[in-house]
């Protein structure tokens, strides 16, 4: 007959239940005490019903995957619910409970808001303390480290639920948890509402954009400049792109490239290396020489010339600034400025403006793959001002835009620096360091002793 187990006293629960000192992260608060993170809550690893059984699926208990988890702290709805059926069959999560991913996006945490039940790609840490001081821990980046030193070194990254088990706590007393749960909630409060503010001029920056462009391409930009060099407001006329093109506004090769390596090839573009203004040469390919000879014969493309993206990506343009030798594929058009009466970059900046993307969004054809036609690229209508004011609107946009540009930056950078701002507010938290702690609280040694007594 096996020997029965014995029953642990609870001094060697204790001992099971403390972290070692050569094992701790970093140092505590006195009255605070490193556990495991078992010790203090139920890990309880997740399952799917059986799709044999349809009844299981279809009613309003919540089923979460790693996907719901993006909601975080207010985790509420699922991207699938289970029936009556379903619920019977599941192991149940009790609200308030913190679900962790432990496959794949290891580390992402939701703070469960009703109960429910989890795929068995989560790991759910069922509280024994206060449990949104759990839910905060679980979120710092200390604890994520701690999870993927875990992973199992396998195709795709795995933390079992005995390893979840084994990762360490820093337990700080009763009331300290509740202190730093509201310290951490009115400082986090005020960042939200920080990036909130912050969202919002970075969400106005098209719209900004798209007012300068308008403005523009309808002469309020340049009134004053006219006013100063007595330009009449009649000088601008209307033009379509043809008309104002040197040459019959035309396409690549519609021939099946036979492409080569670049030692051996000759630069061949298309309209997935057309990008705002710029051609993209990182990725480019290259034809053979002899199909070259052939396409350069009939479309040589040139400095100030401007290809138009017309298929896939369209009514993308960048304008050419090398006297580098290429050829292009059928999916762009040439647009080579007649430049007595149009300054190359004009024609850049009005055929990116909403302006013409506007005209060329309501001739677009295909399904699947949308393509303009030439005959609709040619009869799109452009304003035309002097030459002078043509560079006079290409020098405002450009400085107007690189302000832009440049307040969009610093705006992002002040969005990422709230995101580092929440994980040093956690870090700090979890080290005593929010200015909550009172080291004349009892010891969390004597939370932990009653936490295990009651389980």
């Amino acid at each position: 007959m096996p020997k029965k187990k014995t029953a642990l006293t609870i001094e060697e629960r204790l001992q099971q239940a403390l972290v070692p000192a050569e094992e701790q992260p970093y140092e505590v608060p006195e009255n605070w005490v490193w556990v495991r993170l078992g010790a203090i809550a139920e890990i309880v690893t997740g399952g799917t019903p059986s799709k044999k059984h349809p009844e299981y699926y279809g009613g309003n208990f919540p089923f979460y995957k790693p996907s719901d988890l993006d909601q975080g702290r207010l985790t509420y709805d699922a991207s699938e619910y289970l029936s009556e059926e379903g619920k019977n069959v599941s192991r149940i999560i009790p609200k308030n409970s913190t679900a962790v991913c432990c496959i794949g996006s290891i580390g992402k945490c939701g703070y469960l808001m009703c109960e429910g039940t989890t795929n068995q790609q989560i790991n759910s840490a069922i509280p024994k303390i206060n449990s949104l001081c759990l839910y905060y821990y679980l979120c710092t980046e200390n604890f994520v480290q701690d999870l993927l030193s875990m992973a199992s070194a396998t195709t795709i990254a795995i933390v079992n639920k005995s390893k979840m088990e084994s990762c360490a706590f820093p337990l700080p007393p009763l009331s300290e948890q509740q202190r730093i749960v509201e310290r951490i909630e009115e400082l986090l409060a005020k960042l939200d509402e920080a990036k909130e503010r912050l969202q919002e001029v970075a969400d106005s920056f098209a719209v900004r954009k798209a007012a300068i462009l308008h403005k523009a391409f309808t002469g309020e930009l340049t009134k004053q400049w006219r006013r100063e060099n007595g330009v009449s407001d009649e000088s601008w006329e209307e033009k379509t792109l043809q008309d104002v093109c040197s040459m019959k506004i035309t396409d690549g090769t519609h021939k099946t490239p036979v492409y080569c390596d670049s030692e051996k090839g000759v630069k061949f573009l298309s309209a997935k290396d057309i990008t705002a203004e710029k051609i993209c040469w990182d990725n480019i390919k290259y034809i053979v020489p002899e199909l070259h000879e052939e396409l350069y014969k009939r479309l040589a493309p040139q400095v100030d010339d401007v290809l138009l993206a017309k298929n896939g990506t369209t009514g993308v343009a960048a304008i050419v600034e090398t006297d580098d030798i290429f050829d292009i594929y059928v999916t762009l058009a040439v647009l080579r400025p007649e430049k007595s009466i149009i300054y190359p970059l004009y024609l850049l900046k009005v055929v990116n403006s909403p302006l013409c993307k506007e005209q060329f969004a309501q001739h677009l054809t295909g399904i699947g793959v949308p393509n303009l036609h030439l005959r609709d690229i040619k009869e799109v209508l452009i304003p035309l001002p002097t030459i002078p004011e043509q560079h006079e609107i290409v020098r405002l946009i450009d400085d107007l835009l690189a302000r832009e540009r440049s307040a969009q930056q610093a705006t992002e950078q002040a969005l990422a620096s709230i995101d580092l701002m929440k994980k040093s507010i956690l870090a700090r938290a979890f080290r005593g360091e929010l200015g909550t702690n009172k080291a004349s609280e009892a010891s969390a040694l004597e939370l932990l002793k009653q936490v295990l007594a009651e389980n």
